[in-house]
Formats: structure tokens, C-alpha cells, sequence
């Protein structure tokens, strides 16, 4: 049974979820995205994704309004290409986290995702030894001094040696008073927002902006970093390869994102 008679939002991880193995949207999924904004539903990509890796996807799914990115550290405005808020971890508290993280995993080698400042647009900067899950043609290459001396929306630590579950386990004690800290990809890579700053929190501020309550929200997702966006929505969903920890919170478990897994469940609204 579900938990909304009718969404009045919806909100929608990235990778894993709306796009498939290919990391493409399918035709299906298009379909009934198209089907949703036609409505006047919004729908949000909700991402651990900094603004400059969002604006592909939200042109593969023809969207252009708000996406919430960086974990929930960004509000960010699609077809304004605009910030509209953020929320940062100051430069002192960077590198308290960045030397506690090294010292409980040596090895570990660390990134940082800025918004512009200063008319420099070095959005992305990591220590040499950095090497992206994903891949990023974008990096500046820095000491771990600079990389942590400007305010950053999202610090990330990588260690190879390691599962990012592996990592979470090590630092999670001893650091989750000073961040949030989650992950995105089981490949070693642990993710650190701003204290209680989560998925949650930015899809909150970006549903008060449209007036819609948490209970007519619905939210997709398969990773630990969208966990506070389930347990926040009125009905969170989780893909069928979803981490254990968030099929283990979900209201529903829907097919996998590459069987269409959103479109299936958002069929029977729209």
C-alpha cells in the first residue's frame, strides 16, 4: 500500500537509480519523468554529484529546476546554472578531518569539492596520489594544504586498500560529532558534509520551497548516502541493488535501476 495517495514531489538519486548500468535514462524512465514535470510535480535529482556533474543528466532527462547536490550541501538551480545555497565545511575543520582520517587509515589520500571563489574556478582539488572512482577531467593537483584551504561543500577521502564500508567502520566513531559522513560507492571512498547537513536536509529545504509537506514526498535511492532521504520522505524507495543498509530502511523495494525500477513505481500516478 502506498504511503501518498498522490506525490506532489519527487526526488531522485543519480547514479544507480535513474540512470542504468550504462548510465544512461531509458526510454521508459524519460517517459514518465517527461510525464511527472508535465503534471507541475517538480522532480528533483537528488546527488552525492557536485553542480557540474549534474547538468548532463538533467539534459538527458530534460529537466531544468532545482537539483540538490553535494549530498545536500547544494541547492543548486538547473536552467539558471546558479547556487542558490550551500552549506560548507570551513578550511580548520578540513584539515582536523583530513589528519584524523590519515592517521587512523594511513594510505588515505584526500579531495575537495568547492564551489568557485575568488573568480578561480577550481571546483575540484585532491593531492596528487588522488584517483577518482569515477574519473574526473577536471582536478587540480595539490599539497593537502591547499586542497584544505578554502571552505569546501564536500571533502572526500579515498583509500584503495579498502571498501568504502571497511573505511566507514574505522572513522565513523571517531569523526561523526565533527561531520556527516557517508558514501556513495563501495569503493573505498568515504564522503564528510557539514554537521547534519544530509540529503535530507537539502531535499527538505528544496521541497519548502515548492510548499510540500514530507508526507506527499517520494524519494528513490540505493546507497547509505540516501538513507536520511528515504527515512525522511513520505514513502522512500529503494532500487532492488540497493545497499543491505537502505533496503533495510525502505517502504518499498522496487526492481533494479537498470529493469526501470523508478518508472515502475511512478506508473501508477502518472
Amino acid at each position: 500500500m502506498d504511503c501518498v495517495e498522490k506525490p506532489l514531489l519527487i526526488a531522485s538519486d543519480v547514479d544507480g537509480t535513474l540512470l542504468d548500468v550504462t548510465e544512461t535514462i531509458t526510454t521508459r524512465t524519460k517517459d514518465v519523468v517527461g510525464r511527472v514535470v508535465a503534471t507541475g510535480t517538480p522532480f528533483l535529482l537528488v546527488s552525492g554529484r557536485p553542480p557540474r556533474w549534474i547538468t548532463p543528466i538533467a539534459a538527458m532527462a530534460d529537466l531544468n529546476g532545482y537539483a540538490v547536490c553535494a549530498n545536500g550541501a547544494v541547492l543548486y538551480d538547473i536552467g539558471k546554472d546558479t547556487v542558490v545555497s550551500a552549506e560548507t565545511l570551513d578550511p580548520v575543520l578540513l584539515r582536523n578531518i583530513a589528519d584524523t582520517v590519515k592517521d587512523l587509515l594511513p594510505g588515505s589520500v584526500v579531495a575537495v569539492e568547492r564551489l568557485p571563489y575568488n573568480g578561480i574556478d577550481e571546483t575540484f582539488v585532491c593531492e596528487p596520489e588522488y584517483a577518482s572512482p569515477w574519473g574526473d577531467t577536471k582536478i587540480a593537483e595539490r599539497s593537502l594544504a591547499e586542497a584544505v584551504g578554502q571552505p569546501g561543500v564536500k571533502m572526500l577521502i579515498r583509500h584503495r586498500g579498502m571498501t568504502s564500508d571497511e573505511m566507514a567502520r574505522a572513522v565513523v566513531p571517531v569523526l561523526a560529532d565533527a561531520a556527516s559522513i557517508t558514501y556513495s560507492t563501495n569503493q573505498g571512498l568515504l564522503e564528510f558534509s557539514k554537521k547534519d547537513v544530509t540529503k535530507a536536509t537539502g531535499l527538505a529545504k528544496a521541497a519548502e520551497l515548492f510548499g510540500v509537506a514530507k508526507a506527499d514526498v517520494v524519494a528513490f535511492g540505493d546507497m547509505p548516502n540516501d538513507i536520511p532521504m528515504l527515512e525522511w520522505a513520505g514513502h522512500g524507495v529503494a532500487m532492488s541493488n540497493a545497499h543491505p543498509d537502505l533496503l533495510a530502511i525502505a517502504d518499498e523495494v522496487t526492481a533494479t535501476n537498470s529493469e526501470d525500477g523508478v518508472a515502475q513505481v511512478l506508473e501508477r500516478w502518472f
